[in-house]
């Protein structure tokens, strides 16, 4: 387990580097990263389907990247990108794709389309959690107008 949030955290640093995110940011973001691998492998350990898993965690990452864009003054995005890297399922992508050039066209099919629920997994889980901010925010707004 040690190992794994070792390199979450450098992964999502390092590609907060290559976004060009700003250098006070780039222990935030391999946090942020860590968090949401820390939560998929937790859920995979106890026999949660990898989309599943990958929803929460990227609903995970998502919250934690607008409490930190609030805090720091920063955009989102920085902290979400970032944090998204080790969910993105480049390996399974990568699989498929040789199963189709190996012509095992069952294997690939499968392969693509688990890749592709876990992506899209990833982006309702930013999405839902964008929603619900967006929600909690108008009703702020709201009951503050009100008075």
């Amino acid at each position: 387990m040690f190992t794994h949030l070792i390199t979450s955290f450098i992964a999502s640093a390092g590609f907060g580097v290559l976004f060009n995110a700003p250098k006070k940011s780039l222990l935030k973001c391999g946090f942020v990263g860590m968090v949401g691998w820390l939560v998929y492998i937790w859920l995979v350990n106890r026999d949660y389907d990898a989309v599943i898993s990958s929803l929460i965690a990227a609903f995970t990452i998502a919250l934690i990247s607008q409490i930190f864009a609030k805090i720091y003054k920063t955009p989102i995005i920085i902290f979400s990108v970032a944090g998204i890297i080790p969910l993105v399922p480049g390996g399974l992508a990568y699989d498929a794709m040789r199963n189709f050039v190996e012509n095992d066209y069952n294997a690939a099919i499968q392969l693509a389309a688990k890749a592709f629920m876990i992506s899209g997994a990833i982006a309702v889980g930013l999405v839902i959690s964008e929603v619900l901010n967006q929600f909690i925010r108008k009703i702020q707004f709201k009951s503050k107008g009100s008075y």
